[in-house]
């Protein structure tokens, strides 16, 4: 049973690592873009037109969660 939970939150902690690199790489090219630029965000399935500032924050966001929820996993084992 222990090792169906460490592979399990190895799996999860993998996908967590892929999330936090495509959240930096999402923030160093919305960094790269000028203020006055709009962009495409993707909400569920549907895209839409925003700013790169609120884009930015968003991805901020998303990339705060990702490390908290693997420094949960972390700290469990």
């Amino acid at each position: 049973m222990a090792t169906t939970t460490s592979s399990s939150s190895s799996g999860r902690e993998f996908e967590l690592e892929k999330e936090i690199k495509r959240q930096e790489v999402s923030l160093d090219e919305l960094s790269s873009l000028s203020s006055s630029r709009r962009v495409y965000q993707k909400n569920g399935n549907l895209f839409f037109l925003t700013s790169t500032e609120k884009a930015k924050t968003s991805a901020q966001k998303q990339l705060d969660y990702a490390k908290s929820e693997i420094n949960k996993i972390r700290s469990q084992t």
